[in-house]
């Protein structure tokens, strides 16, 4: 019997996240195990294998391939196909092969995994407390690469030579550094440095001790970390966080806290097991929970919320600041308010030295900004509120293939773009609101960044309606492609379909409930009972129309909108209701009740959002706004669960009459009926209201899927309470979970749309 005759050799092609993860050494390892010859190399597809030996050592190898696959790897598919065998006795790591339409998968940038973590504290290892330890299995990814195949050259880290020990780690297949394309140690690598406002060094030695030192004794610093600048103090330092609030003109939105571990992060919120498996992942994102009433931060930390934002180190950097600063630390987005964070070292200095006393840098360059993720947990399910740092670029499927390349242009607010081709989508990182014209060029580079690493060359062009975004003209100022106006709140609706699979054609109700977008009929929605699926919709329902005055102005100041609910309850000349005595000017009172009445400047809309801004102004939480959907945050945050009650909302032909609601609120407030209970009461009304709406359109459609999505539902008491009630009315309830409910997830549900259309 010849020597070919018990061999065979089979040729492997495999899909997913396999670059950058450690992916062709495990191959390698893997071979050896079985003692099979052949090689592993990257191309801009994934990883190709071809392996030759025993026929029952390659099965063994093929069922083993995907199922012990690094951490940081995702397996999609694995296909293998028999060739001729050749022979040789070798398994051998080949140079990548970067012809070819790219199609490879990047990985998000990952924390810091425990054998780095372990080095980094050993005082014997020569990378003891190095601020940019990294192997196959954690560190920057996203950030730094510039092209595909992901290899050193292609990367932020091309000017940093290799000393012969990193070079040799990189060399081993048997390493875990084995091609870890940010490899480098304090011979070679990147280095940190204190800086002052005006570029000068303020310290020699250790830059992170001594910045920690500054921390210590209530500085703000500007740090840099992996995807821009953070600005950063002690947290329990209530003179330091009002300092970097009126520094940074952040009036009261919560921000971001980093503790040290699960432990300190157990002492600031109460963490359920979900909340924790959120904190403790590869991608290290802010986690909302409930705040411990004992947590140990100042009140201006969080003001007039009962949630914390936590986060827990994700880059060496940071364990070695928050171990050395003994504290919890507010850790923010580098920016004045509005702006897109600084991520450039010059710009951060120019930007940034108005409020920070002393910044912390490095020299690896950033080439893609990028922010930090947001999650909660719902239910025990996670629910992205904005998808970024350590998420993006990982792609999600497409129900329905796109026959032809894919840009979706998304919203004007926490805006995202989206790709697709085939079955893939790829979300591009949070951008932030268009109308700042530094963020609107971010975005235009990320569009262009994204069809570069993807290799998506877009034939149809998804965007909103609306014809005053700038995404929108974004879409209009592409030459040669088909354009796919997709409505707002379908988009949403459709978002959420995609992202749990369903077939194109399946119909669903969706309660859709934001601050605004344009309907179909040219006013203003945000309320919306849908009823549709990838291809289409008919409005089911809605919440009564009342005026909108001024505008965009009324969601900066939620008495306009208490305003105009009164006119709609109780005719054109509504008095000033008690818990806003004295803080609304009379003669603008009766102006905004005279636009109400009379519609001018004053649009007809649908908003739920506006709603709950009409109950936070009217129990007297809030008449003016400093950051989107504070006065909702605020009323969701004064609410007691344990009350008893609901107000009424009539439902009647689809729509919500929310005007006895409105009443009755009024009614208990003026009778002093705790805030606590009224919030909780209008809560309930809410809920109600869109589960008996809900169910009547699935009944009339013969559905049995209701979604839940748009901005409002990042309100877990709402959430929780309509699902809840849908669910005992026997229908199956989808929510968003790795797309955010907000606008951030309505590029993927324009892609999804125009995919199925096509």
């Amino acid at each position: 019997m010849s020597a070919t005759a018990v061999r065979r050799r089979v040729a492997v092609r495999v899909d997913g996240v396999v670059q950058g993860v450690g992916f062709r050494p495990y191959v390698f390892r893997l071979a050896e195990e079985h003692g099979l010859a052949g090689f592993v190399h990257n191309d801009t597809r994934g990883v190709v294998v071809e392996v030759e030996g025993p026929p029952d050592a390659i099965e063994r190898f093929l069922a083993a391939l995907p199922a012990q696959a690094p951490p940081l790897a995702r397996v999609e598919q694995v296909r293998a196909r028999d060739v001729a065998p050749r022979g040789g006795g070798a398994f051998e790591i080949r140079h990548s092969d970067a012809s070819g339409a790219a199609q490879a998968l990047v990985s998000p940038d990952s924390a810091t995994c425990a054998a780095c973590l372990a080095e980094l504290r050993d005082p014997a290892d020569r990378r003891h407390r190095y601020p940019f330890i990294n192997c196959t299995n954690c560190g920057p990814r996203f950030t730094i690469v510039r092209d595909v195949p992901y290899d050193r050259p292609l990367t932020t880290m091309a000017g940093f030579a290799m000393c012969p020990a990193c070079q040799a780690e990189y060399d081993d297949p048997r390493d875990r550094r084995f091609h870890a394309q940010p490899n480098a140690c304090p011979a070679c690598g990147p280095r940190t440095r204190l800086l002052d406002g005006d570029g000068a060094a303020l310290a020699d030695g250790d830059a992170v001790a001594a910045a920690a030192g500054l921390l210590r004794d209530g500085a703000i610093l500007a740090v840099k970390g992996l995807g821009g600048y953070h600005l950063a103090c002690r947290a329990d330092d209530e003179a330091a966080v009002t300092a970097l609030r009126a520094r940074k003109h952040r009036e009261d939105r919560p921000f971001a806290l980093m503790a040290a571990d699960l432990d300190a992060a157990r002492a600031l919120a109460r963490l359920g097991p979900a909340d924790e498996t959120l904190l403790a992942s590869a991608a290290r994102p802010i986690v909302l929970a409930p705040r411990r009433r004992d947590a140990p931060v100042a009140a201006a930390v969080a003001p007039g919320t009962r949630e914390l934002g936590v986060m827990l180190p994700y880059a060496p950097l940071h364990h070695l600041l928050v171990q050395d600063a003994a504290t919890t630390l507010v850790l923010t987005s580098g920016n004045v308010s509005d702006e897109p964070i600084a991520y450039r070292d010059e710009d951060a200095l120019e930007r940034l030295s108005p409020i920070a006393d002393a910044f912390l840098v490095h020299d690896r360059p950033i080439h893609v900004r990028t922010d930090d993720s947001v999650v909660r947990s719902v239910g025990g399910r996670p629910m992205a509120l904005r998808r970024s740092r350590g998420l993006v670029p990982e792609s999600l499927r497409l129900p329905a293939r796109a026959r032809r390349p894919v840009l979706a242009c998304g919203a004007e607010l926490k805006s995202t773009f989206c790709l697709a081709k085939g079955d893939r989508a790829w979300i591009g990182h949070h951008i932030g609101d268009l109308r700042n014209a530094a963020t609107l060029a971010a975005y235009g580079e990320g569009i262009a960044h994204f069809e570069r690493l993807f290799d998506v060359h877009p034939e149809v062009v998804a965007h909103d309606l609306h014809p005053d975004y700038l995404a929108t003209a974004h879409a209009l100022e592409r030459d040669g492609v088909e354009l796919v106006g997709v409505q707002h709140h379908h988009a949403h609706l459709a978002a959420c379909l995609a992202e749990h699979g369903r077939d194109p054609d399946e119909l669903a109700v969706g309660a859709i409930y934001d601050g605004a977008g344009l309907g179909s009929d040219g006013t203003v929605w945000g309320g919306e009972i849908l009823t549709g699926d990838l291809r289409g919709f008919t409005r089911s329902g809605a919440l009564l129309a009342v005026r909108l005055p001024g505008g965009d102005r009324a969601a900066r100041e939620p008495w306009r909108m208490a305003c105009a609910w009164l006119v709609a309850t109780s005719g054109p000349e509504p008095e000033i209701p008690r818990a806003l005595a004295g803080r609304v000017d009379g003669e603008a009172w009766r102006a905004i009740a005279r636009m109400a009445d009379t519609g001018f400047a004053a649009p007809v809309t649908t908003s739920m959002g506006r709603l709950f801004d009409a109950a936070a102004a009217l129990c007297g939480l809030r008449t003016h706004a400093t950051y989107e959907g504070q006065a909702a945050i605020e009323l969701e945050a004064a609410a007691d669960p344990s009350a008893r009650g609901a107000y009424p909302i009539a439902v009647h032909d689809g729509v919500l009459d929310a005007r006895p609601a409105i009443l009755a609120l009024t009614a208990d407030v003026r009778a002093g009926v705790p805030v606590a209970v009224v919030a909780t009461r209008f809560h309930r009304a809410v809920a109600g209201a869109t589960a008996q709406a809900c169910a009547a359109a699935a009944s009339a459609a013969g559905t049995e899927i209701v979604v839940l999505s748009g901005g409002v539902f990042q309100n877990r008491l709402l959430l929780d309470d309509a699902a809840r009630r849908l669910e005992q009315l026997g229908l199956r309830v989808l929510v968003p979970e790795r797309v955010p409910p907000n606008d951030g997830g309505i590029s993927y549900g324009q892609a999804a749309v125009a995919a199925a259309r096509s």
